[in-house]
């Protein structure tokens, strides 16, 4: 059976006293259970969030990396870098970097391959525009972004997949429960295809608009193993209840 989790992903929020303040009320109530939890700051606050967070279990990731190990790339945060810092798994591929930073799916695939040699679990974003939606495309951008990012790997036995459709994120609309979990089980099959993947231990995971007002819904599907969460994991009552869901199913 494979263990749900709920990741927040806090983009770029955050100052040192907000991030105290949500850590300290997550640390008050989220205990070990059947549900993984992790929090993804900002790289500014990953120090702080990983020192408060120690011996919890509650663990910190990142929101990229480089697909560079390390050298003359002003700006870039290495793979080697955030496992030593103490990171457990880093997002990569996510629709934000896709269109604000033109990612395409060789970077993806590269950064893929850094984040598996340092020893981070990576969550593998991948998801549609409304546009590609409703013409009948979603499936096969689906399936590209998860063929570039992934044919040429070996080792891929730590992967999260998060399916994040690009028009339910920030815009308050969400995929149903129907919607989301027809494109997890469309992705389980595709992932049976690669020979370095166990399509049936892999989880997939939701990211579009989650709340605590659908989030049982969703994880009430047979293929959603949980959520990558953006806003709502800002607000800790939220997140919690989020998380209070996905170990309730």
């Amino acid at each position: 059976m494979r263990q749900a989790l709920v990741a927040g992903n806090w983009k770029m929020h955050g100052s040192r006293a907000s991030v105290a303040s949500l850590l300290s009320e997550l640390l008050g109530a989220v205990t070990a259970q059947q549900v993984e939890v992790a929090v993804c700051p900002t790289f500014v606050h990953l120090a702080q969030a990983l020192e408060l967070c120690v011996g919890s279990p509650l663990a910190v990731g990142a929101q990229d990396c480089s697909h560079m190990p390390s050298g003359a790339y002003t700006g870039e945060v290495a793979a080697p870098m955030l496992a030593d810092l103490g990171c457990a798994c880093v997002i990569l591929g996510h629709s934000e970097r896709r269109q604000y930073h033109t990612e395409s799916d060789h970077l993806v695939a590269a950064k893929l391959t850094a984040a598996v040699s340092a020893g981070l679990q990576p969550i593998l974003c991948v998801g549609e525009t409304r546009e590609q939606r409703e013409s009948g495309a979603a499936e096969l951008v689906v399936l590209g972004q998860l063929t570039g990012a992934l044919a040429e790997q070996t080792d891929l036995a730590g992967l999260v997949v998060a399916y994040e459709p690009v028009w339910a994120i920030g815009t308050g609309l969400t995929a149903t429960p129907q919607q989301a979990q027809e494109m997890h089980a469309y992705i389980r099959r595709c992932l049976d295809a690669f020979d370095t993947v166990d399509a049936r231990a892999t989880r997939v995971v939701y990211g579009g608009s989650v709340k605590p007002g659908n989030a049982r819904d969703l994880f009430a599907q047979p293929d959603i193993d949980g959520a990558l969460v953006g806003g709502a994991a800002l607000i800790a009552a939220d997140f919690l209840a989020i998380i209070d869901a996905a170990a309730a199913v």
